[in-house]
């Protein structure tokens, strides 16, 4: 049972985080269609996006130990984060979601750079604040105790 419950959190910590990615990449899907003059989106680039977004999630977690994660940042998350903004930017390209344009196609991958660094950041508050609740609650329940 601890394995399927370990399973089930990584799983939803992909859900979570696939929904996360795809809206920063439809995000400046967006920007860029606005930029272009239009205001329409392509169903098929955007299943493309939510599709690609998954995939790298599962290679996140499962191959490169949840880099954007971690407490703190080593070269190997570094190199990570520069090879999935690779990887990204080439699907991208192939896709065509910026329609080949070499500028969008460039800030697209120093978008994504960003964006790893803003979501490292973003997990490293939340683990402070959720370390900082905890031991409040710990705080709260040794006093109970003493109090009993």
């Amino acid at each position: 049972m601890r394995k399927f419950k370990k399973f089930m959190a990584l799983e939803i910590g992909i859900e979570f985080k696939a929904c996360i990615y795809f809206c920063m990449i439809l995000f400046f899907y967006f920007m860029y269609q606005i930029l272009q003059g239009s205001m329409q989106a392509g169903i098929i680039i955007m299943t493309e996006m939510i599709f690609t977004a998954y995939g790298m999630c599962y290679i996140q977690i499962y191959l490169l130990n949840n880099f954007d994660e971690v407490d703190n940042i080593s070269l190997k998350d570094i190199l990570a984060g520069f090879g999935c903004s690779v990887l990204y930017t080439l699907l991208g390209y192939v896709m065509k979601w910026f329609d080949r344009n070499d500028t969008a196609t460039i800030s697209f991958f120093f978008y994504i750079m960003f964006c790893y660094c803003c979501i490292w950041l973003i997990y490293k508050i939340k683990r402070e604040v959720d370390t900082a609740l905890l031991n409040e609650e710990l705080e709260q329940f040794k006093q109970r105790k003493n109090n009993v």
